[in-house]
């Protein structure tokens, strides 16, 4: 459990960065306006600062600002930017540090680690915009059925399912309208589980949340739209599965250096084993998003949760 920090009590002066310039924007708009009920319903004064708005800087370095809790999602928000900004700022802010962001980000680049750390993640190819696309290569080694995604988008942007190899194309030319490297990956069947994780040094892994889209996959609209998705806790897998899953978050989170919060999607197969598919350093912060839901599970209720994340960038 995390316990606010000596002297550290009380009402404290925050900035709430949410909206920003990605394809997320309303999403994280909405996050911010759910972050800064919760804040002030702990007795804070919260202020709302725009990333996508002239003189945001300005703002943030004249504020006085005790800490920054930061609610942009996507590019320029937590791919390691604006947390970069922050630490010439000298400000505090809640959430992963510059490399660990930029790493959680880049899905192929945290691939890599979570294969050297051990952890199990599907099979993948990297395209580029500056290389031909041998598609019958990407049949061969990775199957029929796969998943297509951006390499620096979130939220499912740009991704599709492709079932059958004449579909291929289309969602690789479709990825690439949002990046240009895109990552392709063996499709795994099975339970979509995701574990949230809280800490610095100390780690809380979260209740396993299984995920059940009403569409094939856990893409946009089942992310944001009421009803397109529900979430049961703990997630119908066994319980050394359920084990693993939160032990795979901390691994994964440790791997990648974050702290504060993060949430690691996985699949876990009929056989019980789990793939870790990405983590997420600045997951949804709707009160009835993923990790809030999993931690009202643990006891936790949304602004406890969202007071406990500042006491924690306070903390380091």
């Amino acid at each position: 459990m995390v316990t606010p920090a000596a002297g550290r009590a009380g009402s404290l002066s925050l900035a709430v960065l949410a909206g920003g310039t990605s394809a997320e924007r309303e999403v994280s708009l909405n996050t911010g306006a759910q972050v800064i009920s919760a804040l002030e319903d702990r007795g804070h004064a919260v202020t709302h600062i725009d990333s996508a708005e002239d003189g945001f800087i300005e703002q943030l370095r004249t504020g006085g600002f005790d800490a920054v809790f930061v609610c942009l999602h996507g590019r320029f928000g937590e791919d390691g930017t604006i947390q970069g900004l922050l630490e010439l700022l000298g400000l505090p802010y809640v959430g992963s540090g510059v490399l660990a962001s930029a790493l959680a980000m880049d899905k192929v680049m945290s691939k890599h680690i979570f294969l050297a750390e051990g952890l199990r993640t599907p099979a993948f190819a990297v395209l580029r915009t500056d290389a031909p696309v041998d598609y019958a290569a990407i049949i061969g080694s990775l199957g029929e059925k796969l998943v297509v995604k951006p390499v620096n988008e979130g939220s499912s942007v740009g991704m599709s399912i492709v079932h059958e190899p004449g579909e291929l194309p289309a969602a690789v030319a479709r990825a690439f309208e949002h990046d240009d490297t895109v990552l392709v990956e063996s499709f795994v069947a099975g339970v979509e589980v995701t574990v949230g994780v809280i800490g610095n040094r100390e780690l809380m892994a979260l209740p396993t949340l299984e995920v059940v889209p009403e569409h094939e996959f856990y893409d946009y609209e089942s992310k944001y739209v009421p009803g397109m998705s529900s979430h049961i806790i703990p997630a119908r897998i066994s319980e050394n599965a359920r084990a693993e899953c939160q032990a795979v978050a901390v691994a994964a989170h440790r791997a990648l250096d974050c702290r504060g919060m993060s949430r690691t999607d996985m699949i876990v197969t009929t056989t019980g084993e789990v793939f870790v598919l990405e983590l997420n350093t600045i997951p949804g912060m709707t009160r009835t998003s993923l990790l809030p839901d999993a931690a009202r599970a643990a006891g936790i209720e949304f602004p406890e949760l969202c007071d406990r994340l500042v006491e924690l960038a306070l903390d380091v």
